[in-house]
C-alpha cells in the first residue's frame, strides 16, 4: 500500500516519507478500511514534531482520523461488512498505524458508520475535532436555553462547538481575534462574537446575558485563558470545559473561581470512556442527519503532499480542516 511515515521526530520536511508498505491484515476483532481521506490534526503534527515525547515505535504512520470503505473484517466482527462506508478515529493513538495510508486495520470500536450524505473528506473531520466539540458541549447535559461561550470559535473544534451548541438550543457567544474569524464563527451560528484583543471577554459576556454570565465556557487554551473564562461564568454551578493548554498546565485563580462554585472539566477524546465515545458518535450522527452540519475544509492535499499538509497545519493560518486525499 501507499503510505506516509516517519522513523524519527522532527520537522516535516526532514522526517516524513512516502512510499510502499505491506498491506495490513485484520486480526480478530479488527476492521480493515480502504481509506480515501485522512484528517491532519494539530495533535498529529505535534506528535511528529516531538512535542508529545519521543517516538515509541520504529515506524509511525501519522494521523488519527480518516474515512473510507470497509474491505475486510477479522474474526468476531459483527457490526461491519465489506462495502460499508465508515469514518475512523484514534488510529494513531498508541498505535504505529495511522490514517495517512491506503489501508488501516482498527479495533471495531474505533470504526463508525459514515452517513451517506457525507463525502469521505467530511468523514475524515468527524473524529477528534467533532467528538471533542460534542463532549465539550454536552458532557454536563442539555444546553437548551443556556448561554454557551466558545473560546476560539474560528478554530476547528470551536467551529463545531458553536454548531453543536446552536443545534442543542443554546445562545452562543464566542471569542475571536479578527473580522475574518468573526465572519467564520458567525457562519457556524454564533450569536455574538467578542474580539478578545480589544474587548473584555467577561464584561461582554455579562452584558450580552443581561448580567447573568455564561452557563458554560468551552476553553481551547486553559494555560492562559482560564482566569478570563472563570470571570465570564455565571455565579453558581457554571461549567468550564478545557480541552487544550499550550503551557501544559491549568492555573486556576482560586478566589476568582471559588465564589462562583464552578465545575472545571478537562476533557480528552483519546482516553474518555467508551460510553462517552458512543454518546458523541450518536449525537454527531443525529446532528449530521438534521442537516445542520457544516464542514470547513481549508485545504486538501494528496497523500504524496503530506509534508505540505503538516506544514499548513503548523502555520496556524488556516480556517478549517486540512485533509489528505488518498487514491
Amino acid at each position: 500500500m501507499k503510505a506516509a511515515w516517519y522513523e524519527n521526530i522532527g520537522p516535516a520536511a526532514n522526517v516524513l516519507q512516502v512510499g510502499d508498505l505491506p498491506d495490513p491484515e485484520p486480526r480478530a476483532g479488527e476492521v480493515r478500511v480502504r481509506l480515501h481521506a485522512s484528517g491532519v490534526n494539530p495533535s498529529d503534527v505535534k506528535n511528529r514534531a516531538g512535542q508529545r515525547g519521543e517516538l515509541k515505535v520504529p515506524k509511525q504512520i501519522p494521523d488519527s482520523d480518516g474515512a473510507g470503505v470497509v474491505d475486510g473484517v477479522g474474526e468476531g466482527v459483527a457490526g461491519f461488512s465489506v462495502g460499508d462506508r465508515v469514518w475512523v478515529y484514534n488510529a494513531a493513538f498508541g498505535r504505529a498505524f495511522g490514517t495517512a495510508a491506503q489501508y488501516v486495520c482498527l479495533p471495531e470500536v474505533l470504526v463508525v458508520p459514515l452517513p451517506d450524505s457525507l463525502e469521505f473528506a467530511q468523514g475524515a473531520c468527524l473524529g477528534i475535532p467533532a467528538m471533542t466539540a460534542h463532549r465539550a458541549v454536552f458532557a454536563d447535559g442539555p444546553v437548551r436555553d443556556q448561554t454557551v461561550l466558545v473560546s476560539g470559535g474560528a478554530g476547528v473544534v470551536g467551529h463545531y462547538a458553536i454548531q453543536l451548541a446552536k443545534w442543542g438550543g443554546a445562545t452562543v457567544l464566542t471569542t475571536i481575534s479578527s473580522a475574518a474569524k468573526a465572519e467564520h464563527a458567525a457562519g457556524a451560528g454564533a450569536d455574538h462574537c467578542i474580539n478578545y484583543r480589544n474587548q473584555n471577554v467577561a464584561d461582554e459576556a455579562f452584558r450580552l446575558t443581561d448580567g447573568r454570565g455564561a452557563d458554560r465556557v468551552i476553553e481551547v487554551e486553559g494555560g492562559t485563558n482560564l482566569e478570563a473564562s472563570m470571570a465570564a461564568l455565571k455565579s453558581d454551578a457554571g461549567v468550564v470545559v478545557v480541552y487544550g493548554s499550550s503551557t501544559g498546565r491549568i492555573d486556576m485563580p482560586f478566589l476568582g473561581a471559588v465564589v462562583r462554585n464552578p465545575l472545571l472539566r478537562p476533557i480528552l477524546v483519546y482516553t474518555m470512556s467508551q460510553a462517552a465515545k458512543r454518546d458523541a458518535q450518536q449525537g454527531i450522527e443525529e446532528w449530521v442527519k438534521s442537516g445542520n452540519a457544516a464542514f470547513a475544509i481549508a485545504a486538501r492535499f494528496d497523500l504524496t503532499e503530506v509534508v505540505a499538509a503538516h506544514e499548513c497545519v503548523e502555520r496556524g493560518e488556516k480556517l478549517g480542516h486540512v485533509v489528505l486525499t488518498i487514491d
